[in-house]
């Protein structure tokens, strides 16, 4: 006999402690062995994640308790990944929503919160980081209660079952006055309030897929709910496609979850959580089911993508030198494969046989892509992110953000006049000991670039979270790059000497040393004109010595320039050359660069 199941995932803002939490659910229930050596953070498999500490990808796992089965899902909490959060809300029945102590609701909480809301579950209000100095745990609730009302919660949703906990800690309360002693509270609200898995064994088979995976060895691996029926490793089944074609398989294989392992079962019935391989074919949405009595599910919904930008051949001067993968064939065949398991994702063919359109969430859900293709040896370039306009109603609308600053005082009225220039408007703003919270609308494009203006406006001090709001009417052109940019004059080395010169001029992105091509982008000019300079002069040598020779001569520190600030920064007319080894910026006609 199967045990009783729970369904839940865990829904958060980012860095509010989910992946923490759950790892405190995971060591506590036991599937690890005593004196095993477990990893902070152990649901980020993926590098990328642990380097940024952040969740990218919804990730499964499953935990056994007082006999009951519960299936985890551990959902990310940046809304450029939303597409991960709303595919898997269709396979729980529960949702565990976790709120920083300290900060209380934040952008991506309202994301993923109506989200979850809008699919009918009823949350499980964990406060976290309860420990912290600064912590206000009432003041979270209160903030927490204010935005279900304000989403349009219903009474059952509204009287939501609140806790209080620390994740690095490992203790949950019911109380604040309580002593923090281990997860078993949290256990035991997943078993009293999340309902059991609605689904009748004897009807005939139903199961969404709600996330692709891939093998080498088993091929593609849809993982879904069961809604009906009972499925068994090596049946024949149908695949229902989003078209209504009907595609008949036998499953090769039938795995379920145990802690951070997929185990095989022989069969799983309704109210599961599996892992199918056997339908090479399966997309995001559609439905297993008995080849007899072929019956769909309602597809999944996911919000369209709001950002774009062009993937292309490089073509720069160092085409090729640094690359495993450098040819048009290669790099299509990488963003398709991309599209198995990115469902947010978007690829379309350019005006070229070299150039993609490639649409997603926004500038980190891009960014991910081109940074793990760049560390699978991938070269390419890319263009500056555009919008995704829209007609509504006859009328051309954009994408607009909901955009929440913490910034020190001595910042807000900088952040104010250059976010109104961006069309920002401001909705709100709370004194908070010494810092201030800035609430504001603003159009999607007139985040590009700002984060950098941002850190040099608050000094480093400054948080910033945004989160996609809705579209609407078209606010009008603005301009979000102030200054023009400095390029090399010709191929060669950077020079000490040229980049001393030329430290007047403004400030530089390189190094002497660094190779550089004519139309290569070296820094940023201190006026509205781009500048072209020449970078590789080298110093006349002559026998007189100098009488400030033994002078010790510094140069200015070089802006560094990462992936993410080198999409923002580039303009209309620019590209990044991405490689494994470098990132460079670059003109996209050498031909228009202005003469010194």
């Amino acid at each position: 006999m199967s045990l009783p199941i729970r369904n839940i995932a865990i829904i958060a803002h980012v860095d509010h402690g989910k992946t923490t939490l759950v790892d405190a659910l995971l060591k506590q229930s036991g599937i690890f062995r005593e004196g095993e050596d477990v990893p902070d953070c152990v649901m980020d498999s993926n590098d990328l994640e642990r380097e940024r500490g952040i969740t990218i990808l919804s990730k499964n796992t499953a935990v056994s308790y007082q006999d009951t089965l519960i299936n985890i899902v551990d959902t990310p909490g940046h809304a450029d990944f939303g597409g991960e959060v709303e595919r898997v809300l269709g396979m729980v029945d529960g949702c565990v929503l976790i709120v920083d102590a300290n900060e209380g609701p934040m952008p991506q909480t309202r994301f993923v919160l109506k989200k979850a809301l809008e699919k009918g579950l009823r949350p499980i209000v964990v406060v976290n980081k309860i420990d912290r100095p600064r912590a206000h745990p009432d003041g979270a609730v209160d903030k927490v209660f204010d935005l279900f009302v304000e989403l349009g919660a219903d009474d059952d949703q509204c009287d939501f079952t609140t806790l209080y906990a620390s994740g690095l800690e490992g203790y949950v309360k019911e109380a604040l006055e309580e002593e923090g002693v281990d997860m078993q509270p949290l256990f035991e609200a997943i078993l009293n309030h999340v309902p059991p898995p609605a689904g009748d064994v004897d009807k005939p088979l139903q199961l969404q897929v709600t996330t692709l995976d891939y093998s080498d060895y088993l091929g593609r691996i849809v993982i879904g709910r069961i809604h009906n029926g009972v499925l068994k490793a090596g049946q024949q089944a149908a695949l229902i496609k989003e078209d209504g074609k009907v595609v008949k398989a036998k499953i090769s294989k039938l795995m379920g979850f145990k802690g951070l392992a997929r185990v095989e079962l022989p069969e799983a019935g309704a109210g599961n959580i599996v892992a199918v391989s056997g339908f090479a074919d399966a997309n995001i949405g559609e439905t297993i089911t008995c080849p007899n009595e072929p019956q769909a599910l309602p597809l999944i919904k996911v919000d369209e993508p709001t950002l774009q930008m062009t993937f292309s051949v490089n073509n720069s001067p160092f085409a090729g030198q640094e690359g495993d993968f450098v040819t048009s064939r290669q790099i299509r065949d990488r963003l398709m494969r991309e599209l198995e398991t990115n469902v947010a994702l978007r690829v379309e063919d350019g005006d070229s046989a070299e150039k993609f359109l490639v649409s997603g969430r926004g500038e980190l859900h891009l960014g991910i892509l081109i940074e793990t293709m760049r560390r699978e040896g991938y070269e390419f370039q890319v263009s500056q992110p555009q919008v995704i306009y829209r007609e509504i109603k006859g009328k051309p609308c954009e994408p607009f953000e909901y955009l929440v600053l913490d910034v020190p005082e001595a910042a807000v009225g900088s952040c104010i006049e250059r976010l109104g220039q961006r069309k920002g408007e401001m909705k709100d703003m709370q004194n908070n000991g010494g810092r201030t919270q800035l609430e504001f609308v603003i159009p999607a494009r007139g985040l590009i670039g700002f984060r950098g203006d941002f850190v040099r406006i608050t000094r480093g001090e400054g948080i910033m979270n945004h989160s996609f709001l809705e579209y609407r009417g078209f606010s009008g052109e603005l301009e979000t790059r102030y200054n023009g940019v400095i390029t090399a004059f010709e191929e060669g080395v950077a020079t000490f000497y040229a980049l001393k010169n030329a430290e007047d001029r403004g400030v530089f992105f390189i190094t002497p040393g660094t190779k550089v091509y004519k139309g290569m982008i070296v820094g940023e000019h201190n006026r509205p004109q781009d500048l072209e300079l020449n970078v590789c002069k080298a110093k006349q040598l002559t026998n007189h010595r100098a009488a400030s020779g033994d002078e010790l001569v510094q140069l200015q520190a070089p802006t560094e320039i990462s992936l993410e600030r080198a999409l923002e920064y580039i303009g209309a007319d620019e590209l990044v050359e991405v490689t494994p080894e470098s990132i460079r910026l670059r003109k996209l006609n050498t031909k228009k660069l202005a003469k010194r």
